[in-house]
């Protein structure tokens, strides 16, 4: 059963986060090996898909078109068609990496492609756990990967409501590389809003939402008041923040409050630096 945003949990999640975070790896593996290579490694990114709760690849030519899919709840690597419909799962706890890509290398042969293009090479980095040396996935703490669950929903929700009363903001997708979930404003001009979840990284150790500037402003424009509890982060970047261990009872509400300030925000830092 899904289960709600805990705030007090929020800080707890480093472990979960980063095995998420490899095994999702796997399925933006199949784009790398089998999608032509687009200039804004889109063909990397992921889709939330509610009905799933998952994690999914987009979906890969094939005599049985198919996509690959992490479920974070269960921490499990999933292929599935592409009406969405699991034809086969396998939960990762006891998994090597290698064993994961083995599965999932098996169960694209069955879809008629050939499996063995499949690679766990990329052209980025991502943060070192104990998977990247051979470790196997360990999903006892179950609790921390339904908080997971529970933060890739409710950003999915919070992005639908931003696409909703917001113009030229961009798909939702997660992006394999920063494992952040996000839709990006087109302001026009070469300038953009981004808008998004980050389940966690190295300036904040928890999951939060964020939005920030492209191109990025001084620190000295991030003066505006936020809603929701938001604040202004100024190291290495510029842009809103609202870590998750600040939401209170009412965290949709929060949620909303901070992303209409920040984007209002932004819209006028951007519009300054015209």
């Amino acid at each position: 059963m899904a289960v709600a945003i805990d705030p007090g949990l929020a800080q707890t999640l480093t472990d979960a986060r980063l095995q998420l975070h490899h095994a999702a790896q796997l399925a933006t593996a199949t784009g790398i090996s089998y999608l032509p290579a687009e200039p804004d490694d889109s063909h990397t990114n992921l889709e939330w898909v509610e009905s799933l709760r998952a994690l999914a690849a987009r979906v890969i030519p094939a005599p049985q078109p198919f996509r690959a899919l992490v479920q974070p709840a269960d921490l499990s690597l999933s292929v599935a068609g592409e009406d969405n419909q699991i034809v086969a799962s396998t939960l990762l706890h006891g998994l090597t990496m290698d064993d994961a890509a083995n599965w999932l290398r098996a169960r694209i042969a069955e879809r008629g492609a050939d499996g063995d293009r499949l690679t766990l090479k990329r052209h980025y980095e991502i943060p070192h756990h104990d998977v990247d040396d051979g470790a196997t996935f360990d999903t006892k703490n179950a609790a921390a990967l339904a908080q997971l669950d529970a933060w890739y929903f409710a950003a999915s929700k919070a992005l639908d409501y931003v696409r909703s009363s917001t113009t030229d903001a961009s798909e939702i997708r997660c992006w394999p590389h920063h494992f952040d979930i996000a839709t990006l404003i087109d302001l026009g001009g070469g300038k953009t809003i981004g808008v998004g979840m980050e389940p966690g990284d190295q300036y904040y150790d928890e999951p939060y939402f964020y939005v920030n500037m492209s191109p990025s402003p001084k620190p000295d424009a991030a003066t505006a008041s936020l809603g929701g509890g938001g604040a202004w982060h100024t190291h290495e970047w510029v842009g809103a923040v609202l870590p998750g261990s600040r939401l209170g009872e009412e965290p949709k509400e929060q949620v909303h409050a901070f992303l209409d300030s920040a984007i209002l925000a932004a819209r006028a830092i951007q519009r300054a630096n015209a």
